[in-house]
């Protein structure tokens, strides 16, 4: 019984590293530059980088209402 509990994670392990080795792959300097290229041209669009117009932040203090 226990052979064939190895035997069977053995496959399992075999098929996990077909599929590791099937995955294609990039030089690091290439994915950095185009990772690069990805953030500059959307910085106008970051939130965290250009703010939140005021009128439509959810997270604004509420405005009191005064009558005078």
């Amino acid at each position: 019984m226990a052979s064939n509990s190895s035997i069977s994670s053995m496959r399992r392990l075999v098929e996990q590293l077909k599929l590791e080795a099937s995955v294609e792959r990039i030089k690091v300097s290439q994915a950095a530059a185009e990772l690069q290229q990805y953030c500059l041209q959307n910085a106008g669009k970051d939130a965290l980088l250009v703010g939140v117009p005021t009128g439509s932040n959810p997270f604004r203090e509420p405005r009191s209402c005064s009558i005078v």
